[in-house]
């Protein structure tokens, strides 16, 4: 009973507590036909060594992002990190370390969140940022939450082009809220009249740039619209990076700028965790999500640093919380802030400017490829293209070849067939020349 150490009669005097006459009652709401009955279909225990080697068998069926030539982005990138990030991050005082509540105990962690959300503010052009969220979709939800708080309206207008992935976890918070969202059309030529959706009953509106095709798009037009209608204009980003090299949201008019940060410091890691950033303007700094870490002085004058904003249920009444869901990845957001420090301002600039570089020279290869179109006038390190036939297809085909070469488009959209010719395609600092002519010359064989 290793794991079960409650006994008979610890059981016995829970029941009672409880006001049921056994276990069975405790399950009387839950239908006989949804309940197991027998064992679950689990093989019998294994030898550490076994485990191991069964593991490393499934294991092997992946193939993993370092050992071929990868162009796969949609929201999620592979960059270089550097070691030093994780040297840093491992040791003890920040991997164990959790909750910077008691700051007298938390002066580290304080520190850092503090500079992370210096980092993060500079990158958004944006006045004030908290200490991270989980992740980009949930931080862009939260903002849509933020802006009808502060507006007291509650209809969100999506733009077609923003992340999918995004798009629905806005609609479920949504729908479970009561809320109300009207969400356009992908456009994978990068033209959408946002403009037009906005009346005297929207909330905000909710556009991405570099968007989920890549295009790049000017926000001032739509930001004056936005406000003069009384909306606010919420500016989502997948691709960290790319705040190197574009304009950033805030000198574009955004009111909230969320995204996620996985491109820095942040490796692929199958999904997750990553870690979400989130900006706005000073005025509406008590509608934010999250947590706020402040700098101050102590009793004796020197420097430090506490939690000067935490509107989060776990610190004050749920009602009055402006989120119950959102936290911060504590250990995430250090490895960003490590690798944006060893960055540096001109570092990111080069960085960027690498990253554009070699999609530039992706786009021009492929788009030399018998039948393929590249949508994009403009990009960063992402763009779409138009192959003859399934896409999905031709990315399986590619993948037996060696080559991962994007993200078909009926993927995330499954439910529009127009859209199943469609490959997202990404290159970043990782590619090589050698990289981008293989991935040209096995398209033309997948093609041809």
């Amino acid at each position: 009973m290793r794991y079960l150490p409650l006994t008979d009669a610890d059981r016995k005097a829970m029941l009672a507590r409880i006001g049921v006459a056994d276990i069975d009652a405790l399950f009387a709401d839950i239908p006989a036909d949804k309940r197991l009955n027998g064992r679950l279909d689990l093989p019998n225990a294994r030898g550490e060594l076994e485990v191991e080697r069964e593991l490393g068998r499934l294991a092997a069926q992946n193939t993993p992002a370092g050992a071929v030539p990868f162009f796969v982005g949609a929201g999620a990138y592979k960059h270089h990190v550097p070691a030093t990030v994780d040297h840093l991050i491992q040791r003890s005082e920040f991997l164990t370390s959790y909750t910077p509540y008691q700051p007298e105990i938390a002066q580290g962690t304080l520190q850092y969140l503090f500079e992370f959300q210096t980092q993060a503010a500079m990158l958004t052009g944006m006045e004030v940022a908290n200490a991270s969220m989980y992740d980009g979709s949930t931080a862009t939800a939260e903002a849509v939450l933020m802006a009808h708080r502060i507006t007291r309206r509650h209809k969100a207008v999506l733009a077609g082009n923003l992340h999918p992935h995004y798009r629905e976890t806005i609609e479920t918070i949504a729908r479970m809220a009561g809320h109300e969202t009207v969400a356009l059309a992908p456009a994978p030529a990068g033209k959408e009249d946002l403009a037009g959706q906005i009346d005297a009953g929207v909330s905000c509106v909710v556009v991405q740039t570099p968007d989920f095709y890549g295009h790049l798009h000017d926000l001032t037009a739509l930001a004056e619209k936005a406000h003069a209608a009384g909306a606010l204009l919420i500016a989502v980003f997948t691709e960290a990076v790319s705040l190197g090299l574009v304009q950033p949201p805030g000198a574009m008019g955004a009111d909230i700028v969320a995204g996620e940060g996985q491109s820095i410091g942040n490796a692929l890691s199958f999904g997750g965790p990553y870690v979400g950033l989130f900006a706005a303007r000073q005025k509406h700094v008590r509608q934010m999500p999250g947590r706020l870490a402040g700098e101050t002085v102590d009793r004796e004058g020197r420097r430090g640093f506490v939690l000067t904003l935490s509107t989060r249920e776990q610190h004050i009444r749920r009602e009055k919380a402006t989120s119950n869901i959102c936290t911060n990845s504590g250990l995430c957001v250090l490895a960003f802030t490590v690798h944006m420090t060893l960055l540096g301002e001109a570092g990111l600039r080069r960085l960027a400017r690498i990253n554009h570089a070699n999609a530039v020279k992706l786009a021009g290869l492929l788009a030399d490829v018998p039948g393929v179109e590249v949508l994009n006038a403009t990009f960063f390190n992402e763009f779409t293209i138009r192959v003859p036939g399934d896409a999905a297809e031709a990315i399986e085909k590619l993948a037996a070849k060696g080559v991962l070469g994007g993200v078909p488009v009926s993927r995330l959209e499954p439910d529009r067939p127009e859209l199943a010719d469609l490959i997202v395609v990404a290159s970043t600092e990782i590619n090589t020349d050698e990289d981008r002519a293989a991935y040209a010359q096995a398209l033309k064989e997948v093609l041809g």
